[in-house]
């Protein structure tokens, strides 16, 4: 069952802050000490770059930000079976995603998560090296490539 249905195209974002420490939030449907970066999909002929700051607005509220990259390539994960189904109304079986990695050049009064739909019920700074021991098992793959092209500009 699980191959008949399609990837959702998705964008992702790695917002890295003056100290070179990476924007992570804890999502609200996982109970489980699980955080991620911002992402989302994309609105049908929306293009990329205006889907990631529109993700990044919604979730996060931040909209000053440099961007420093758009990775030259798609990732993509498979859901657990377990997800499949319940998740994005049971349409998609995983996502393929663009990435870009941006630095967050406003003030920290501009976060705010408490936005029209919360996603996240708590933010932080964290350690770039970090990324792949905090995300969920299945996006684990993903945020060790992340944090190798993060780290090609913070160090």
């Amino acid at each position: 069952m699980n191959n008949d249905l399609p990837l959702r195209t998705g964008v992702g974002v790695v917002v890295i802050n003056s100290k070179n420490r990476v924007f992570v939030g804890r999502r609200i449907d996982n109970s489980n000490d699980k955080w991620q970066l911002p992402q989302g999909g994309v609105d049908k002929d929306e293009e990329l770059l205006s889907a990631m700051k529109r993700e990044l607005h919604e979730e996060t509220s931040i909209k000053n930000i440099k961007i420093l990259k758009e990775l030259d390539y798609w990732v993509e994960y498979e859901l657990p079976k377990r997800l499949v189904g319940i998740i994005w109304k049971g349409k998609f079986r995983g996502q393929k995603q663009k990435w870009f990695i941006v630095r967050f050049v406003g003030d920290e009064t501009e976060i705010n998560i408490n936005t029209k739909k919360p996603e996240f019920n708590d933010w932080k700074w964290l350690d770039a090296n970090e990324l792949p021991n905090v995300v969920v098992d299945f996006k684990k793959h993903i945020y060790e490539k992340l944090l190798i092209e993060t780290k090609k500009i913070i160090d």
